[in-house]
Parts: C-alpha cells; sequence; structure tokens
C-alpha cells in the first residue's frame, strides 16, 4: 500500500503498459516510457494537461528488451540489451551508436546517461556473484556520443540500474542492486556517487570491509573498494531516481532525492 505525506495526492497517469520500466520527458514535453517485454518504446501524451495520459503512441517497435533512454535535443537514444541505438526524429529508424555490449547471462537492463558530449551506459553482473570475464559487466561505460572512445568509468557495480546527475555538482548518481542468498538482511542496497575510475566492491566485497563469503580469503581486493552515499535495506531493489527539481511540492523537497524501490523477490517479508 503507498502511503504519501499530508497534502499529497497520487493518481494513475497511464494504463495498459505492461512491464513497463524506464521514463524520459520528451523535449515535446510529453513522457517516454520503454516495455521492455513488447520491445517497444511508447510516447504517453497528455493533450488536455488534466494529469492523465490520453494516448499512448508506440515510437519504435521491434527492439530487443528495451530499458534506457535519454533525449538530445530532438534525438531519442534508447539501451537495448545489446547495443545503444538513436532515432534522429519521429519516424526514423534506429542508428547503431554502440554494438556489441555483453548481453548473455543475468540482468539484461541497460541504463544510459547523457551529460555533455558523452553517453554513461550501465551494464549490470552475469551473476549472482563471479569473476566477469567482460570488464564491461558490473560497470558504467564511457563513450563519446557517437560511440567512439569506450572507456570503463566504474566497476564493481552488480546492478547499477538508475543513474542521474546531481544538478549543482554534475555528480553521476547510481542505484546499485545487492546480492542475493545472504540472508533476509543482507546485504544492503545502496546509492553510490560514482567517480571516475572508481571500484564500488562486487563482487569482493558489498561494503568496503565487509567481504563477500566467497572471497574471504583475498580481503585485499576491497581496499580500495569506495562506499555508498547511501545504505538501503537489503533486497529493496533500487532502480530509477531523480533529484526534485520542481516548484510543486513544498520548498524542502527541493533538491532531494527520489528512488523508485522495485522489492524483493527473495525475501521472507518482502
Amino acid at each position: 500500500m503507498l502511503t504519501l505525506p499530508t497534502g499529497f495526492t497520487i493518481a494513475v497517469y497511464a494504463e495498459q503498459l505492461p512491464g513497463v520500466r524506464l521514463m524520459a520527458l520528451g523535449p515535446d514535453g510529453d513522457v517516454y516510457a520503454t516495455l521492455p517485454e513488447l520491445g517497444r518504446v511508447v510516447r504517453l501524451g497528455d493533450a488536455d494537461q488534466d494529469g492523465t495520459a490520453d494516448r499512448v503512441t508506440p515510437v519504435a517497435e521491434g527492439l530487443n528488451l528495451p530499458h534506457g533512454l535519454a533525449f538530445r535535443g530532438g534525438t531519442l537514444y534508447v539501451a537495448e540489451s545489446h547495443r545503444v541505438v538513436r532515432f534522429d526524429r519521429p519516424g526514423a529508424g534506429p542508428t547503431i551508436v554502440v554494438a556489441n555490449l555483453p548481453a548473455d547471462g543475468g540482468h539484461f537492463t541497460r541504463t544510459i546517461l547523457i551529460q555533455g558530449e558523452r553517453l554513461f551506459v550501465s551494464v549490470g553482473s552475469s551473476c549472482n556473484i563471479c569473476d566477469e570475464r567482460d570488464p564491461r559487466r558490473a560497470a558504467v561505460v564511457r563513450y563519446h556520443l557517437d560511440g567512439s572512445g569506450e572507456t570503463l568509468f566504474a566497476t564493481g557495480l552488480r546492478n547499477a540500474v538508475g543513474l542521474t546527475l546531481h544538478p549543482a555538482t554534475g555528480e553521476i548518481w547510481a542505484t546499485n542492486n545487492g546480492r542475493d542468498n545472504l540472508g533476509d538482511d543482507l546485504p544492503p542496497d545502496r546509492v553510490n556517487i560514482l567517480r571516475e575510475g572508481g571500484f564500488y566492491g562486487w563482487p569482493f566485497c558489498y561494503l568496503p570491509n565487509q567481504p563477500n563469503p566467497e572471497y574471504q580469503r583475498t580481503p585485499g581486493r576491497c581496499a580500495n573498494a569506495i562506499g555508498p552515499a547511501i545504505v538501503l535495506p537489503a533486497h529493496t531493489a533500487p532502480l530509477g531516481l531523480a533529484f526534485y527539481q520542481g516548484a510543486m511540492f513544498p520548498a524542502e523537497y527541493r533538491g532531494d532525492l527520489f528512488i523508485a524501490l522495485h522489492g524483493s523477490w527473495n525475501r521472507s517479508v518482502p
């Protein structure tokens, strides 16, 4: 059950969107959303501005598990499980920006963020706990907007589903979903501030100086792990996040970070 602070209300904006995942506000003022299971990106229009979408229009179909999306001007970038594509104008077909992202194993979601002329792509791990063969797994990878210049920006991130920019500092903040099978209350989920070249612990530890049982004999591998900015309860599965910059909420909410929690699948009490 959803609970709200005094004075707040909540309503359904759009329905019949099976498996809807991430959203972005387009330059036309409409909300765009990904439907991974349907391979589709849709536009949710609200022509009469009554707070309820009055039309759902497909803008891209036939995609491979589309998840993250971002606009640069009028160009829409979409992250599929195995690549990033862009749509330069309404009705245009996809242009490949980044090809051959690792797509085997678990964590199919790819989240993207654009900062200036750089494109950041989050690629989750292929497993719960393991040594990855592809260094781009469990990492955020940086590219130029044309897809060139691939660089590992941050590593040791098991599944950083949400990425956002701090409005004042320009830092990248990222949610991270911790590992499974350590019981109901471990490990904590996290929000991290990403630093270029930063290592955030996975798979060796879930917090600095807290090694995973599989790696207890190699504790030194966590020596340089960066700790979280925010610690969340285990298995809450933080997904999207955003800093509030609007004017509708009371003034004390401005600049606050909002985090969407998916909830657990493997906890005694979800």
